[in-house]
């Protein structure tokens, strides 16, 4: 293992490992090199039912208890088997490394005939070899390199000693099949032998999802198979840190200038900490590059370094050249890079490209968009957010962009939602929406050349999308209202839950009604039925393919009902293309749709129209906006949604009713409010103050007007994902590279930027009075000692006591014993428009369980705060010990709290 530290031999080493490793070529010889071989022979254990994102909760080997003896000859309960016992089968690996996983002896037809698409939602363990071989001339020098592990479509995986101490660390594998992902890096569990082979078990968790892999009829089957694909291998870098090319952003350049401000460079430390102090190019190129700020990349840790980009004069290379300067101690790395750069012609009225945009997303994350230019310029006209279907990956495939109808006069803005799956286009893949479309008019305005085609960031938008994009656009508009002209989803589903129903949830077989209903407020937020309420006076066409075998017609049908139910004069049109299925050409490219379109824009701008009568509904006031002006910042009971009816009488005064409110304001500049009633009682307002009004419940249904005006954080644990910077995990002090709390920081970073393209910094314990760390975003404090010092608020009732490894909680006595985890959201330290998780346990086994439940993907039942014990291994949620949310102000919120 060669390690870098002198100046002149460090670029010359680090670029030639960085050659060898883009190459795919080992950096070592045969002789000198470790290696390891998966067996061909696969044991498979399932079906077992389960519902969506169920294995979050559930041990990923579950039934099998993994510090016990594999039983090949045992027999396992499932409702899904003739006699309802299943045992072992087999799989073999293919040579290209995929796994086909089935059950042709369930009778599946018959469990569909009467529970539908969630009767096909499975789970099934996997159990295999690894081999590890030490090098052929071996010597005490020759360190074990970590594993690389790319598991696609598998939900988790770890690695085990064949016997002795068996503590399993999960990883997630890549379910979604998302581009561009990089593998875990994992450490053997044990030393290998260095003079002979060495044994490991390996185990998946193979999890069937209706909406990851499709109901098997539409590819020809009636059994639903597991794909999964695995990949083992060890890392063979020479160098301290290599380069990622694949995580790079990079704009396209337009008449030779860049379209965007942000690039990226994809840089990944193989040993030790490393922080990018400096990047710079030449600078006659008439580019300067200025680095955002200092990149710490830890051991393990992937990070896109995030460059600023501006130019003087016209560029027309093919690539930027670069230096970048890193360092770690003493120690000092520079190395020349080379970015491609696509360089693309100005638009015309007849010949166009999809743009390329970029960046910076929460102040200093590259981000890609695309951009369609309108045919002709002209004072600016409101732009459409095209939101894609899960599994499009905008920036490498042209479907999408090819798919969209060129307007005269308005922008198509492309964005990512973060990644091809994002979060739904909730959270951060909400804020990555309206964050691309403030990109482009920036970026317009920036260049001469281009302000005939300006957008204007305050301009309302028009809406559409396809798939889980039309289910966005339901989602983007009826959260943000007053920001949206109308909307066109096509092909959108309502809800996950009504997307696969949740009735085969083992959960449910154990857990306590009143916990479940306190658990599944965490879906509230996401449920688009519940929140059309907020656009009974927004334009809407639905479309849909009659035909369609993905997202079942009956959705967009539904959701034009719920709307007219509200408001039987509301201006909603329904589009069913008969005999089309899930996606055909002219979902978007026909006269009806353009025509919506058109009549929008050439309304803009006169006054949206304000029914007499309207209702806001909200759930987290946070990751909402306002209705006609009115907008909700904090709910009496966190957890229950908040409503807010607005009426104005003949006599022009406004009547307002509240249900579950706090707190809300109004904008008079939108909405004349002269004489106020809330709750039948008068509020006496400023007639000669205009703008933004406070108003605050001193009693229930007794308001007054404030100067309050914060927005409530809390409602779900998910929030924390929301940051406005990269989010910052904590681990302790003492740390080394194979210390638990250290290995959840490296996996839950590998798991934000996989799917969400969200950076993270890890910083210790001792720097967490470090503002400039803090400050950065959101935080998580990972382990018992890393939160003990961030619990300042005496309101949160949960304290860490690490010298004995207690979690004491009101109102009942401390948790002392095994396997226990807790998470919880916290006020941040710092930041006022911030929050942060925290994660405690009693041993190590508690630290894995909650870490497992940290809201990488949509549809996890983590509220505010849970307390979860061993029982979850095999009765999922029914593990729960405690469960609640917050009160609006973080305070102890009894109603929405459960203890068993």
């Amino acid at each position: 293992m060669v390690r870098c530290s002198v100046y002149s031999f460090a670029v010359f080493c680090f670029a030639s490992a960085m050659s060898a490793y883009a190459d795919g070529q080992s950096a070592f010889t045969s002789e000198s090199r470790w290696n390891v071989e998966v067996s061909k022979h696969w044991d498979v254990l399932g079906p077992f039912p389960i519902q969506a994102r169920e294995q979050h909760f559930i041990s990923p080997s579950f039934p099998l208890n993994l510090s016990e003896p594999i039983d090949l000859d045992k027999t396992w309960p499932s409702s899904y088997a003739n006699g309802g016992r299943v045992t072992w089968s087999f799989a073999i690996l293919e040579d290209n490394g995929e796994l086909e996983i089935s059950f042709p002896d369930i009778r599946w037809e018959s469990l569909r005939a009467t529970e539908g698409w969630a009767a096909l939602q499975h789970h099934a363990v996997l159990r295999s070899t690894l081999t590890v071989h030490p090098p052929l001339n071996p010597s005490k020098s020759t360190p074990v390199p970590r594993l690389l592990v790319q598991l696609i479509q598998g939900s988790y995986f770890t690695i085990l000693p064949k016997s002795g101490r068996r503590e399993p660390r999960w990883y997630s594998g890549n379910i979604y099949a998302m581009e561009r992902a990089l593998p875990q890096e994992v450490p053997l569990p044990t030393t290998p032998s260095n003079d002979s082979a060495t044994q490991y078990d390996i185990f998946l968790s193979g999890d069937y999802e209706i909406r990851l892999f499709g109901d098997p009829h539409s590819q020809g089957r009636k059994i639903p198979v597991q794909s999964i694909s695995i990949s083992v291998k060890f890392d063979d870098a020479l160098a301290s840190v290599v380069r990622e090319s694949t995580q790079d952003v990079v704009c396209n350049f337009v008449d030779s200038f860049a379209f965007g401000d942000a690039i990226g460079i994809g840089l990944r430390s193989v040993h030790g900490w490393w922080t990018v102090t400096n990047v710079s190019t030449d600078p006659s190129s008439g580019l300067f590059l200025t680095l955002v700020r200092p990149t710490r990349i830890v051991e393990g840790q992937t990070r896109i370094v995030p460059v600023r980009i501006t130019q003087t004069r016209p560029f027309s290379q093919a690539s930027i050249d670069l230096k970048l300067t890193l360092t770690s101690g003493a120690s000092e790395i520079v190395t020349i890079e080379s970015l491609p750069v696509d360089q693309l012609s100005g638009w015309t009225e007849s010949v166009y490209s999809p743009i390329k945009g970029t960046y910076f997303y929460a102040r200093s994350m590259p981000t890609v968009f695309t951009a369609l230019p309108p045919r002709y310029s002209g004072p600016p006209k409101p732009p459409i957010l095209a939101l894609h279907g899960a599994g499009v990956d905008i920036v490498e495939q042209p479907f999408w962009a090819d798919a969209l109808p060129r307007n005269s006069y308005s922008w198509f803005v492309i964005p990512t939602g973060r990644t091809s799956w994002g979060l739904d286009w909730h959270g951060p893949s909400t804020k990555d929406a309206w964050a691309s479309l403030y990109a482009l008019a920036t970026i317009l305005a920036a260049n001469r050349a281009w302000l005939p085609w300006k957008l204007d960031q305050n301009i309302p938008v028009i809406v559409l999308g396809h798939s889980n994009g039309g289910q966005g656009a339901w989602y983007v508009a009826s959260r943000y209202p007053d920001r949206v002209l109308g909307i066109i989803p096509a092909a959108a589903y309502i809800k996950s839950q009504s997307y696969v129903p949740l009735t085969l949830s083992r959960s449910a077989r154990f857990i306590d009604p009143i916990l479940l209903s306190i658990l599944e407020t965490s879906l509230t937020p996401d449920n688009n039925d519940l929140f059309l309420t907020n656009l009974v006076d927004t334009p809407v066409l639905a479309v849909h393919g009659g035909n369609d075998d993905n997202v079942p017609v009956w959705h967009s049908r539904e959701s034009a009902g719920i709307l007219e139910n509200w408001n039987p004069a509301a201006n909603v049109a329904y589009r069913e293309d008969a005999g089309q299925g899930h996606w055909y050409s002219t979902v978007f490219n026909n006269t009806q749709v353009t025509a919506f379109i058109d009549d929008l824009i050439a309304s803009y701008p006169a006054a949206i129209i304000s029914s007499s009568k309207f209702m806001l509904t909200v759930s987290i006031p946070a990751e909402s906006g306002s209705l006609h002006g009115w907008r909700i910042v904090a709910l009496t009971i966190p957890g229950r949604l908040g409503r807010l009816r607005v009426e104005r009488a003949s006599d022009l005064a406004v009547r307002v009713y509240t249900s579950n409110l706090q707190r809300f304001s109004v904008d008079t500049t939108i909405y004349n409010t002269s004489n106020v009633y809330i709750d039948n009682s008068k509020v006496y307002i400023d007639k000669d103050k205009a703008g933004i009004i406070h108003f605050e419940a001193v009693e229930p249904k007794v308001w007054k007007t404030s100067t309050q005006s914060g927005t409530q954080l809390s409602g779900r644990m998910q929030t924390v994902l929301s940051s406005n910077g990269p989010l910052v995990l904590v681990i302790p002090d003492d740390t080394d590279t194979y210390r638990q709390e250290f290995s959840v920081a490296q996996r839950i970073a590998h798991d934000l930027g996989l799917y969400h393209r969200l950076d993270t910094e890890i910083i210790r314990s001792s720097e967490a009075s470090d503002a400039e760390f803090l400050s950065q975003g959101n935080i998580v404090a990972i382990g018992n000692e890393a939160s003990a010092s961030f619990v300042v608020n005496e309101k949160i009732p949960f304290e860490a006591k690490t010298s004995q490894h207690l979690i004491s909680y009101e109102p009942q006595q401390p948790l002392d014993g095994p396997e226990i985890g807790l998470l919880f959201l916290h006020s941040h330290p710092l930041k006022v428009d911030g929050n942060m998780v925290m994660m405690q346990s009693t041993d190590a086994a508690g630290l894995e369980r909650v870490a497992r439940l940290f809201p990488i993907r949509t549809g996890i039942l983590v509220p505010d705060w849970l307390i979860v014990g061993p029982l979850a291994d095999s009765q999922g949620a029914g593990g729960v010990i405690s469960a609640g949310l917050w009160g609006s102000d973080w305070s102890w919120n009894d109603p929405m709290s459960w203890t068993s």
